[in-house]
């Protein structure tokens, strides 16, 4: 399986979400490294030295700096760790860190870690629950910094009690903006640092070798990692958008597991019986003995309600409704397919003003992810893959009669590389749509192979800072084959290295004849070029035309990671096209800029990008409470401001008609957020309303409507639909085909 996929998060968003919670903490715990993973552990050592594209680059030295990374990934603000803590591990494992793994499989480093770890939270907490009880100034004019990630640990426990000073005021002050009471703050900060003790003892150590492991991984590049078993299930869900189960969003609040979403078209919405707020008492299989979930694990939940397809679970929940806490309903639930659908591609018709006052049908088709087909008993047709679902739309689309179109590839993070070539196909007749280079420099040249394209007319593509692998290689080849216009940030994300996933199971036969559950593995094993030879690596693919944009202050770029691999380029590849050519780009971006120099909405989102840069460059809070509370004053005027201007651009949003593959999913049921629910995350600065959930494309989607009003400046140039599909004309298809 070759992957070119992007991840900035470890875990892998499932549709039974996952979250830490639960048992108490146990000061006496010990793991040790099992004869299992003592086997998965060498072996993921050997892949590294002997497949691994950067190989050459890492040597038995370099462990040493798994000892901060791995201390970095369980205290990832560096706030309980002590700087002589460093000292110590690094002198006691680093010059036999390598030679522990290499030989022996042993990672019993990272349980002894974590031990210290798991005994300075216990200690901070403790201290935290005393300092709660005292009167906390909050007149003062000291600062907070707020982003610790590159910061030094404390170096000792005076320096870390000064630390933890300013971080309960910071915290303290948060409460009080939110508008609750002293006292209130102070508990709520209290229970967060209870619920912090249960997660900390809940982690296993499965849980730690995996970020262990993926310590040794990283120091070869950013997007090697290991996953343990319950990992590697997640991510076959994420890329295959589909798992058998029940159809539920689960979290945990305070020791109940909640349910928090529906999946719309899953057996728990056919049901219509299981409700958000429904909080599961207890799980039982096929009428078996139930068994009591309430302080349990939510991993442990999720593999208990997942189950083949075709089996009956059972779950005595209390209905979020009731009025009475006793109240208890039984729940039989059938599990099944749960397709993903709201992962897939989708597409519409915009009505987009011409110049002559005329509106033009203009189609956009929106892409999450280069997904692949699941490997289910499903007939073939069934099957959902990227390149077959854009297909479709782009029947859909130019039935409805539309004169150009958008695809639009904003925060897709990569996915399958055949299905990245197979996409570009659709659009670029049979050449090559990437390169790929191996650690002994091999490179191999990765064409689409049909001779016909599924759409030939006017198009332009939409990327963001999130754009990233399999989203840069179709972008950037449509871009060498001047094919399309590139809209977007100034950069896409920079990742130009192919993955491998490889189960440890397959790979070592005692592991295969192993019972126990085995992880698996994601090691970076080649490099991928444009047609032209360039790199997308840590540079990306520069659009033709940029727009103002908040992610360009952001720290999310692969330049941004590190041990990230060099850019370089190699020849050319044969191919049968060339950029657009600056009398059809200049043009264009002309009439961008005169836009972005006069619309009222690039007013509004460069002001918006300015405070967003603003408060970004304020690396440093202040912790005195009036100072605070007047600029949170300012902040929510200024936000404010900028709602009512959005909902005013809103209401200019061209008129559009929505299409879907199947039948349009119904509204997602969702629970009530509640304030310090920490199971959802928010959206982004700039993300569209909680009001705008269930709407495919949201209000006052700026980038979205100046790739619009770009297509249709392009078709302006050419207005003879005929010439679009000619070589003479801009945005061409290459008629031409390969021998």
């Amino acid at each position: 399986m070759r992957l070119a996929l992007f991840s900035r998060t470890r875990g892998i968003a499932a549709v039974l979400f996952l979250a830490a919670t639960a048992a108490g903490f146990s000061a006496d715990r010990q793991f040790k490294t099992s004869p299992t993973l003592a086997i998965e552990a060498q072996t993921l050592v050997k892949l590294l030295e002997e497949a691994h594209y950067n190989r050459d680059a890492v040597h038995a030295s370099d462990y040493v700096e798994v000892v901060p990374d791995y201390m970095s990934q369980i205290d990832g603000q560096r706030l309980f760790f002590l700087g002589t803590d460093r000292a110590l591990f690094e002198k006691r494992y680093a010059s036999s860190l390598y030679w522990n793994v290499r030989a022996l499989g042993n990672i019993d480093p990272a349980y002894e870690i974590f031990s210290v770890y798991e005994q300075r939270v216990n200690d901070r907490v403790n201290w935290i629950f005393q300092q709660l009880d005292k009167d906390i100034d909050l007149n003062d004019h000291a600062t907070y910094l707020v982003d610790r990630s590159k910061a030094p640990w404390p170096a000792d426990a005076a320096a870390a009690d000064e630390l933890w000073k300013e971080r309960l005021k910071f915290e303290i002050l948060a409460e009080l903006l939110n508008k609750k009471t002293p006292a209130e703050a102070k508990k709520t900060v209290h229970k967060r640092y209870e619920r912090m003790l249960k997660n900390v003892g809940e982690l296993e150590g499965g849980d730690l070798a995996e970020i262990y492991l993926s310590s040794i991984a990283q120091l070869y590049d950013p997007h090697s990692t290991y996953w343990s078993a319950d990992t590697y299930e997640d991510f076959g869900i994420q890329m295959k958008l589909q798992l058998v189960g029940i159809g539920a969003l689960l979290g945990v609040e305070e020791d109940n597991c909640v349910v928090k979403e529906i999946i719309p078209g899953g057996p728990a919405d056919l049901g219509k019986q299981l409700k958000p707020n429904d909080k599961i008492i207890s799980v039982a299989q096929n009428g078996g003995e139930p068994v009591e979930v309430i302080g349990m694990k939510l991993r442990k939940i999720v593999d208990m309600i997942r189950g083949a397809k075709g089996s009956r679970v059972d779950l005595l929940v209390q209905p979020g409704a009731a009025t009475d806490p006793s109240a208890r309903k039984e729940i039989k639930i059938v599990r099944d397919v749960v397709k993903l659908n709201s992962a897939r591609a989708h597409a519409a018709v915009f009505q987009v003003p011409g110049k002559d006052g005329k509106t033009i049908p203009l189609g956009v088709i929106t892409l999450p992810s280069f997904y692949g087909p699941a490997e289910t008993d499903e007939p073939e047709a069934e099957k959902s893959s990227a390149s077959k679902d854009v297909a479709q739309l782009i029947g859909q689309l130019k039935k409805a009669g539309v004169e150009g179109l958008v695809l639009d590839l904003r925060r897709n993070g990569g996915g399958f590389l055949t299905e990245a070539i197979a996409v570009t196909g659709l659009f670029v007749p049979h050449g090559p749509v990437v390169q790929v280079k191996n650690q002994v420099g091999e490179i191999q040249v990765d064409e689409d192979e049909s001779n016909t394209t599924a759409y030939d007319g006017p198009l332009a593509v939409l990327t963001d800072r999130f754009s990233a692998s399999a989203s840069e290689i179709v972008t950037g080849a449509l871009q060498n084959y001047g094919r399309a216009i590139v809209v977007g940030d100034s950069s896409t994300h920079g990742k130009g290295s192919v993955q491998t996933v490889l189960e440890m199971r397959n790979l070592v036969p005692r592991l295969a004849r192993s019972p126990d559950k085995t992880g698996a593995t994601k090691i970076t094993v080649q490099k991928y070029y444009l047609p032209n030879g360039s790199s997308t690596q840590l540079k990306g693919v520069i659009p033709d035309i940029v727009l103002p944009s908040v992610e360009d202050f952001l720290p999310i770029g692969e330049k941004d990671l590190p041990h990230a691999l060099a850019w370089d380029e190699i020849p050319s590849s044969l191919f049968d096209g060339k950029p657009l050519d600056a009398k059809i780009l200049t043009p264009l971006r002309e009439a961008s800029q005169q836009r972005q120099n006069s619309l009222e909405e690039f007013a509004y989102l460069r002001r918006y990008v300015d405070w967003f840069k603003m408060r970004q460059e304020q690396k440093r809070i202040s912790l005195n409470l009036d100072t605070r509370q007047a600029q949170k004053k300012s902040d929510d005027d200024f936000q404010k401001q900028m709602k009512a201007e959005r909902d005013k651009l809103a209401k200019n949003d061209f008129p559009f008609k929505e299409y879907r593959l199947g039948p349009p999913p119904p509204p997602k049921i969702k629970a009530p957020k509640k304030a310090d629910d920490e199971t959802v995350a928010d959206g982004d600065l700039d993300a569209a309303d909680d009001d705008d959930d269930n709407e495919s494309y949201g209000k006052a989607d700026i980038p979205l409507r100046e790739s619009l009003r770009v297509l249709e400046d392009a078709l302006a140039l050419s207005p003879n639909r005929q010439l679009w599909v000619d070589d003479h004309a801009p945005l061409t298809a290459q008629t031409s085909t390969k021998s």
